[in-house]
Protein backbone atom coordinates (compact mmCIF):
# COMPACT_ATOMS: atom_id res chain seq x y z
CA UNK A 1 0.00 0.00 0.00
CA UNK A 2 1.14 3.53 -0.76
CA UNK A 3 2.53 5.23 2.36
CA UNK A 4 2.11 8.98 2.83
CA UNK A 5 4.31 10.83 5.32
CA UNK A 6 2.89 14.27 6.08
CA UNK A 7 1.38 16.66 8.59
CA UNK A 8 -2.23 17.81 8.10
CA UNK A 9 -1.42 21.46 8.91
CA UNK A 10 1.47 21.73 6.48
CA UNK A 11 0.27 23.55 3.32
CA UNK A 12 2.84 21.72 1.21
CA UNK A 13 1.78 18.35 2.62
CA UNK A 14 -1.82 19.29 1.93
CA UNK A 15 -1.05 19.53 -1.80
CA UNK A 16 -0.40 15.80 -1.90
CA UNK A 17 -3.08 14.90 0.66
CA UNK A 18 -5.80 16.61 -1.38
CA UNK A 19 -4.56 15.02 -4.63
CA UNK A 20 -4.61 11.54 -3.06
CA UNK A 21 -8.17 12.06 -1.86
CA UNK A 22 -9.38 13.64 -5.10
CA UNK A 23 -7.96 10.64 -6.97
CA UNK A 24 -9.70 8.33 -4.48
CA UNK A 25 -6.50 6.40 -3.84
CA UNK A 26 -5.98 4.03 -0.93
CA UNK A 27 -3.00 4.97 1.22
CA UNK A 28 -1.55 4.66 4.71
CA UNK A 29 -1.26 7.99 6.53
CA UNK A 30 1.86 8.48 8.64
CA UNK A 31 1.95 11.80 10.48
CA UNK A 32 5.37 13.42 10.93
CA UNK A 33 5.03 16.25 13.45
CA UNK A 34 7.54 19.12 12.99
CA UNK A 35 6.54 20.50 16.37
CA UNK A 36 8.06 17.37 17.92
CA UNK A 37 10.98 17.46 15.46
CA UNK A 38 9.97 14.05 14.15
CA UNK A 39 11.36 14.93 10.73
CA UNK A 40 14.85 14.74 12.25
CA UNK A 41 14.46 11.19 13.53
CA UNK A 42 16.90 8.70 11.90
CA UNK A 43 14.12 6.60 10.36
CA UNK A 44 12.63 9.61 8.59
CA UNK A 45 16.02 10.95 7.50
CA UNK A 46 16.52 7.66 5.68
CA UNK A 47 13.49 8.60 3.59
CA UNK A 48 14.36 12.27 3.15
CA UNK A 49 17.85 13.45 4.16
CA UNK A 50 16.60 17.04 3.75
CA UNK A 51 14.07 16.44 6.59
CA UNK A 52 11.05 17.81 4.73
CA UNK A 53 7.50 16.55 4.39
CA UNK A 54 5.71 15.24 2.42
CA UNK A 55 7.17 11.93 1.28
CA UNK A 56 5.45 8.97 -0.35
CA UNK A 57 6.64 5.40 -0.70
CA UNK A 58 4.85 3.41 -3.40
CA UNK A 59 5.83 -0.10 -4.45
CA UNK A 60 9.21 0.47 -2.80
CA UNK A 61 9.78 3.76 -4.63
CA UNK A 62 10.52 6.71 -2.33
CA UNK A 63 9.58 10.14 -3.70
CA UNK A 64 10.25 13.50 -2.05
CA UNK A 65 9.19 17.04 -3.10
CA UNK A 66 5.48 17.73 -3.50
CA UNK A 67 5.50 18.66 -7.19
CA UNK A 68 7.43 15.50 -8.09
CA UNK A 69 4.95 13.48 -6.05
CA UNK A 70 2.00 15.12 -7.83
CA UNK A 71 3.52 14.33 -11.23
CA UNK A 72 4.11 10.73 -10.20
CA UNK A 73 0.57 10.27 -8.94
CA UNK A 74 -0.88 11.77 -12.12
CA UNK A 75 1.19 9.51 -14.36
CA UNK A 76 0.75 6.27 -12.41
CA UNK A 77 -2.87 6.80 -11.35
CA UNK A 78 -4.53 8.74 -14.20
CA UNK A 79 -8.05 7.42 -13.63
CA UNK A 80 -9.11 10.69 -11.99
CA UNK A 81 -7.07 13.15 -13.99
CA UNK A 82 -5.78 16.32 -12.36
CA UNK A 83 -3.91 17.61 -15.42
CA UNK A 84 -5.44 18.93 -18.65
CA UNK A 85 -4.39 17.45 -21.98
CA UNK A 86 -4.87 20.68 -23.94
CA UNK A 87 -1.43 22.32 -24.43
CA UNK A 88 -2.58 25.86 -23.67
CA UNK A 89 -4.47 24.86 -20.54
CA UNK A 90 -1.60 22.65 -19.40
CA UNK A 91 0.78 25.61 -19.74
CA UNK A 92 -1.60 27.74 -17.67
CA UNK A 93 -1.78 25.12 -14.90
CA UNK A 94 2.02 24.72 -14.86
CA UNK A 95 2.49 28.50 -14.68
CA UNK A 96 0.13 28.65 -11.70
CA UNK A 97 2.10 25.94 -9.93
CA UNK A 98 5.46 27.56 -10.61
CA UNK A 99 4.41 31.10 -9.75
CA UNK A 100 2.93 29.82 -6.50
CA UNK A 101 6.17 28.08 -5.55
CA UNK A 102 8.52 30.76 -6.88
CA UNK A 103 6.71 34.01 -6.10
CA UNK A 104 3.88 33.49 -3.61
CA UNK A 105 4.96 31.02 -0.92
CA UNK A 106 7.92 33.19 0.10
CA UNK A 107 5.54 36.06 0.90
CA UNK A 108 3.72 34.09 3.62
CA UNK A 109 6.29 34.43 6.47
CA UNK A 110 5.98 38.25 6.66
CA UNK A 111 2.22 37.84 7.11
CA UNK A 112 2.96 35.71 10.17
CA UNK A 113 5.85 37.49 11.88
CA UNK A 114 5.84 41.15 10.84
CA UNK A 115 3.96 43.96 12.61
CA UNK A 116 1.33 46.00 10.78
CA UNK A 117 3.69 48.96 10.33
CA UNK A 118 6.53 46.82 8.99
CA UNK A 119 8.09 47.74 5.65
CA UNK A 120 8.68 44.04 5.01
CA UNK A 121 4.98 43.35 5.45
CA UNK A 122 4.06 46.16 3.06
CA UNK A 123 6.48 44.78 0.48
CA UNK A 124 5.09 41.26 0.89
CA UNK A 125 1.54 42.53 0.35
CA UNK A 126 2.63 44.34 -2.82
CA UNK A 127 4.20 41.15 -4.10
CA UNK A 128 1.08 39.15 -3.24
CA UNK A 129 -1.08 41.66 -5.11
CA UNK A 130 1.14 41.22 -8.18
CA UNK A 131 0.66 37.45 -8.01
CA UNK A 132 -3.10 37.79 -7.46
CA UNK A 133 -3.36 40.09 -10.47
CA UNK A 134 -1.57 37.51 -12.60
CA UNK A 135 -3.74 34.70 -11.28
CA UNK A 136 -6.87 36.77 -11.87
CA UNK A 137 -5.85 37.32 -15.48
CA UNK A 138 -5.14 33.60 -16.00
CA UNK A 139 -8.38 32.48 -14.37
CA UNK A 140 -10.64 34.93 -16.18
CA UNK A 141 -14.21 33.68 -16.13
CA UNK A 142 -13.25 30.01 -15.76
CA UNK A 143 -14.28 27.88 -12.80
CA UNK A 144 -10.78 26.48 -12.28
CA UNK A 145 -7.37 27.09 -13.79
CA UNK A 146 -8.05 24.01 -15.89
CA UNK A 147 -11.30 25.52 -17.14
CA UNK A 148 -14.07 23.13 -16.12
CA UNK A 149 -11.47 20.68 -14.81
CA UNK A 150 -10.13 20.79 -11.25
CA UNK A 151 -6.36 20.42 -11.47
CA UNK A 152 -3.10 20.30 -9.53
CA UNK A 153 -2.77 23.99 -10.33
CA UNK A 154 -5.85 24.65 -8.23
CA UNK A 155 -4.49 22.44 -5.47
CA UNK A 156 -1.06 24.07 -5.30
CA UNK A 157 -2.25 27.65 -5.67
CA UNK A 158 -5.34 27.05 -3.54
CA UNK A 159 -3.40 25.95 -0.49
CA UNK A 160 -1.29 29.10 -0.64
CA UNK A 161 -4.15 31.49 -1.39
CA UNK A 162 -6.34 30.07 1.35
CA UNK A 163 -3.42 30.42 3.77
CA UNK A 164 -2.82 34.09 2.96
CA UNK A 165 -6.53 34.86 3.15
CA UNK A 166 -6.72 33.28 6.61
CA UNK A 167 -3.65 35.32 7.58
CA UNK A 168 -5.48 38.53 6.78
CA UNK A 169 -4.82 39.28 3.11
CA UNK A 170 -8.00 40.70 1.58
CA UNK A 171 -8.99 39.04 -1.70
CA UNK A 172 -12.01 41.27 -2.33
CA UNK A 173 -10.15 43.33 -4.96
CA UNK A 174 -9.83 40.16 -7.04
CA UNK A 175 -13.43 39.03 -7.28
CA UNK A 176 -12.83 36.00 -9.52
CA UNK A 177 -9.99 34.76 -7.28
CA UNK A 178 -12.13 35.30 -4.20
CA UNK A 179 -14.96 33.29 -5.78
CA UNK A 180 -12.50 30.58 -6.85
CA UNK A 181 -11.14 30.48 -3.30
CA UNK A 182 -14.63 29.96 -1.91
CA UNK A 183 -15.34 27.33 -4.58
CA UNK A 184 -12.28 25.34 -3.54
CA UNK A 185 -13.23 25.40 0.13
CA UNK A 186 -16.70 24.14 -0.75
CA UNK A 187 -15.32 20.98 -2.35
CA UNK A 188 -15.90 17.82 -0.31
CA UNK A 189 -12.20 16.93 -0.05
CA UNK A 190 -11.27 20.45 1.01
CA UNK A 191 -13.89 20.44 3.74
CA UNK A 192 -12.70 17.03 4.91
CA UNK A 193 -9.11 18.21 5.23
CA UNK A 194 -9.65 21.81 6.38
CA UNK A 195 -8.28 22.36 9.91
CA UNK A 196 -10.10 24.39 12.52
CA UNK A 197 -9.17 28.02 13.11
CA UNK A 198 -7.77 27.02 16.51
CA UNK A 199 -5.41 24.51 14.93
CA UNK A 200 -4.43 27.02 12.26
CA UNK A 201 -3.65 29.61 14.90
CA UNK A 202 -1.51 27.09 16.77
CA UNK A 203 0.37 26.19 13.59
CA UNK A 204 0.95 29.87 12.78
CA UNK A 205 2.38 30.40 16.26
CA UNK A 206 4.70 27.41 15.78
CA UNK A 207 5.89 28.84 12.45
CA UNK A 208 6.29 32.28 14.04
CA UNK A 209 8.57 30.89 16.75
CA UNK A 210 10.49 28.74 14.27
CA UNK A 211 11.14 31.70 11.94
CA UNK A 212 12.44 33.82 14.81
CA UNK A 213 15.12 31.26 15.76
Amino acid sequence: MLKFYYHPLSPISRRVWIALLEKKLTFESIIVDPQDREQFQPEFLQLNPFHHIPVIVDDGLRIIESLAILDYLETKYPEVSLLPSNPETLAKVRMVQMVTCGELVSQVPPLIIESEDSAKLAKAKRNIKRVMSFFSELLGDDIYFGGEQFTVGDIVAGNAVISISKLGFDLSSFSNIDAWNQRLQAREVWQKTQPSQEKLDGWAEFIRQWLKK
